[in-house]
């Protein structure tokens, strides 16, 4: 599944746009709902958290460098056209999903009355907006900025319940931590393949992230009735449809994790083990990714993925025909893994974590 070459910022942005099963989205909610979250019980972590976002810490450190410009006229020509298609396509995809937080944490700040839930959405917009800034501006270096005022005018917007945008939210959150911190470690230990200076500010960068996931870990955990009953089967499929996305889109960039000196796969589950052991400050569950056969499972998804690919990249019937076996194929799998055991743990005394990795 080759990922398709960006020749415009025309096109940067209708790939932003575009609504497939991989792609990030832009979400809307209930805000009337939203309104009845109490943070009550766990008042003065959340307090402590609200003066961290306050202080922002991070404040300075969005900006370009002189040694960042230099850096990239130096080292861009020389990539291979699939690292160049692959990069690109990562930066319009991680664009995308900071744009979408952005715009999910601004509008629901906007028409929330909730004063906690209000001040904090300001917050996580802001910084949202800083980051989906920053990778614009490594996309205008090949001249495929994004119009991000056209996106969210017209990029279609999907409906959550606020308890399926808390439980994606913080997964999201979380896992962007957990890729970012990989990468980071990764180059730092091996600088010969940074390829890309913007790799350097990875590190502040995830710390973002995760207290981002920090916020919507306090909000689940001031609010256990969004933990037990039917929603903890939620919270294993929104776990699995996380995981499984990662895998096949990952995969769908080999050129890229190779530059970095990653087998993909291996990243894949560094990553994943990382958001699992994070992510039991709050679910009561967690995917088995010991498990062989979640692994295996992952493996046939991948292959749906690309049958899928390549049936609509052939049109006509038998192309249609192809394509809906595969993803006859691609849902019976994904069921299966969602029927294997998951791992349960008490949950933790104290739901505050520090970003360690």
């Amino acid at each position: 599944m080759d990922t398709p070459l960006i020749r415009s910022a025309e096109e940067a942005t209708e790939q932003a746009r575009a609504s497939t099963l991989l792609s990030p989205r832009f979400y809307t909610t209930d805000f009337k709902a939203m309104d009845r979250i109490d943070i009550g019980p766990l008042r003065a972590e959340f307090d402590a958290l609200l003066a961290e976002y306050e202080g922002d810490n991070n404040h300075d450190h969005f900006q370009r460098t002189p040694e960042f410009n230099e850096e990239v006229a130096r080292l861009a020509p020389g990539w291979t056209p699939e690292l160049r298609r692959e990069f690109l396509d990562f930066l319009v995809s991680s664009l995308t999903s900071e744009f979408s937080g952005c715009v999910l944490y601004n509008e629901i700040q906007k028409n929330v009355e909730n004063p906690d839930l209000k001040r904090l959405m300001r917050f996580m917009a802001r910084d949202e907006s800083r980051h989906a800034g920053f990778l614009n501006q490594s996309l205008k270096d090949f001249g495929l900025g994004v119009d991000m005022g056209g996106l969210k005018r017209t990029k279609k917007v999907t409906f959550f319940k606020p308890k399926f945008i808390f439980y994606a939210t913080y997964l999201s959150e979380k896992i962007g931590y957990a890729r970012y911190i990989t990468i980071y470690r990764q180059l730092e230990r091996h600088p010969e393949l940074r390829f890309h200076p913007i790799f350097r500010w990875f590190e502040r960068w995830c710390n973002d992230e995760f207290r981002h996931g920090e916020s919507f870990a306090m909000i689940l955990r001031a609010n256990p009735r969004l933990l037990a009953g039917t929603n903890t089967l939620w919270i294993r499929f929104f776990q699995l449809a996380v995981y499984a996305t990662m895998y096949v889109r990952d995969h769908q960039r080999p050129q890229l994790a190779a530059a970095m000196g990653f087998d993909v796969s291996a990243y894949d589950f560094e990553v994943f083990g990382i958001t699992r052991d994070i992510s039991k400050q709050v679910f009561p569950e967690t995917i088995d990714i010991e498990r062989p056969a979640f692994r295996a499972g992952l493996e046939r998804l991948l292959r749906a993925a690309e049958g899928i690919a390549a049936a609509k990249a052939r049109g006509g019937l038998r192309g249609a025909v192809a394509r809906a076996g595969w993803v006859i194929a691609g849902v019976s799998t994904f069921a299966r893994l969602y029927l294997l055991p998951t791992r349960h743990e008490p949950l933790p005394a104290q739901v505050r974590m520090v970003p360690a990795w």
